[in-house]
């Protein structure tokens, strides 16, 4: 099912999605991006991202929904690039015109404030949704995991934070987000209280 100009799912406060916009390398950059639900649907982008660039040298991007914790965990605390703009595991996605129209600063960090407009869209899947409280912790871990070492945040506050989505993910999640909590461990300064992980 595609659409022209309709979001592929219904938007709520922020919903965590993929973005992947082309970069100069001709590579297609995945990484989270936070959206706000409105008329037009916004996103913030913080310091010299990537995603930033991007949006001002090309004007857009795709932004995708997937379920997959490992897939979100690298996208967040990696670089990870693909030969084309909407990976396998999105249940649904928009092709997005991206407008500027705010920026500032929060600290000592630039931000751009940018209406993400739908050109295109499909959903790829259908799905009974459930509630793992594993993956939204595997979520969660990789902001406050971003955030180490910035100085509008207090880095023993993160860790404590990063303690307990561990703990969630132990007691509630799958194979999946047990990986990507590893993940987290691996592209982060963060080291788990468990060493199973």
């Amino acid at each position: 099912m595609t659409g022209d100009g309709d979001w592929p799912v219904d938007l709520r406060g922020v919903t965590e999605s993929l973005v992947a916009t082309l970069g100069p390398n001709d590579r297609w950059n995945i990484a989270p991006l936070g959206l706000h639900a409105g008329d037009p649907v916004t996103a913030t982008t913080w310091g010299n991202t990537r995603t930033r660039r991007n949006f001002e040298r090309r004007g857009g991007g795709y932004v995708q929904f997937a379920r997959d914790p490992l897939l979100f965990a690298e996208a967040a605390l990696s670089v990870r690039e693909a030969d084309g703009p909407v990976v396998d595991a999105a249940d649904a996605w928009a092709e997005v015109d991206a407008g500027r129209v705010d920026a500032g600063e929060g600290g000592d960090t630039r931000w751009e404030e940018w209406a993400l407009r739908p050109v295109e869209s499909a959903v790829e899947r259908r799905t009974v949704p459930t509630t793992n409280r594993g993956y939204y912790a595997v979520v969660e871990a990789t902001v406050a995991a971003s955030r180490l070492g910035v100085d509008a945040y207090d880095d023993d506050d993160l860790r404590d934070r990063l303690a307990y989505f561990e703990s969630v993910v132990e007691t509630c999640g799958g194979e999946r987000e047990r990986a990507a909590i590893r993940r987290v461990t691996e592209l982060s300064e963060w080291r788990p209280q468990n060493e199973s992980f």
